[in-house]
């Protein structure tokens, strides 16, 4: 993705500070500033309190700032009379997987935001279908979404925002309910929308693994953010990353642990693959073949 893409999302020194009924205010973001680029995937990390949740839910005027500005697509959120337009191209998707679908069929669930938008029955049709296409979940139009697996049910939610037409999803820890194959299944498919459909994707995860795969990672700490750049520049400060109680991804640190044991391996290792074609490459290195 070229640096040059514009911003869908402009935060611009952005606190939030929330108001119990009783006692004191509680400070959640600190002049947060951050850029979200067309068909960029952005992982936002940190650990509990640290603002992740409170800035996603900024994204898409589900929070209004306490000061500071959050312009999406050159809408202001805190303009009542955007709201709705801001949440037709920032569709989120939540870690709960129950708690997102209402209807009794899974096709019915799909067309309930675009019901609410009064669009044609025509219309509503054409998006259902096509929404279910995408996330490869036609042949399961007909099922009681209770009768689904829990990745399934994330694809149904995906494809419900899908049909609002959105141009950026927020995955705010939607996989962290799930088990490992459904988490796969998530992942592959937010990631071929942006691949196929030039969607951007806010990831917030406390998956390393998951950040890993991001173009760009964001981590937040007391509200404010803390580091900011490519994952291998961010999993690259190990002792920042530390002071903040967090780990780089475990691919990471088996790349280490192999260079520091004297396999000469390129830096900036994040996934798997690329790490055992980097041991494969050592090897035949060290066999003396091209």
């Amino acid at each position: 993705m070229s640096d040059l893409a514009p911003a869908l999302i402009r935060v611009r020194g952005l606190f939030h500070t929330y108001e119990p009924g009783a006692g004191e205010p509680v400070p959640a973001l600190r002049g947060v500033d951050l850029d979200v680029r067309r068909g960029e995937c952005v992982a936002l990390i940190g650990g509990n309190g640290s603002g992740k949740s409170t800035l996603a839910k900024h994204l898409n005027a589900l929070l209004l700032p306490t000061a500071g500005e959050v312009i999406v697509d050159g809408l202001d959120t805190r303009d009542r009379d955007a709201v709705w337009a801001v949440r037709q191209r920032v569709g989120m998707i939540f870690e709960h997987p129950d708690d997102q679908l209402i209807a009794a069929v899974v096709e019915e669930d799909v067309a309930f935001g675009c019901e609410n938008l009064g669009l044609p029955p025509a219309e509503i049709r054409s998006r259902v279908d096509e929404a279910l296409r995408i996330v490869g979940l036609e042949a399961l139009r007909r099922r009681p979404p209770h009768l689904l697996s829990g990745g399934q049910k994330q694809r149904v939610a995906i494809a419900g925002v899908l049909a609002m037409r959105p141009r950026c999803l927020v995955l705010d820890e939607a996989t962290s309910m799930l088990d490992p194959a459904g988490q796969r299944e998530v992942m592959e498919t937010v990631l071929r929308l942006r691949r196929d459909e030039g969607l951007a994707l806010v990831l917030i995860t406390h998956s390393m693994e998951e950040a890993a795969l991001a173009d760009r990672v964001v981590v937040l700490a007391g509200g404010t953010v803390a580091l900011s750049g490519t994952p291998a520049e961010v999993f690259a400060r190990d002792d920042a990353l530390r002071d903040l109680r967090l780990e780089a991804p475990p691919i990471v640190a088996l790349a280490r642990g192999l260079a520091a044991a004297g396999v000469a391996l390129p830096a900036g290792l994040l996934t798997a693959p690329q790490l055992a074609d980097a041991v494969a490459a050592a090897y035949r290195r060290g066999r003396g073949e091209a």
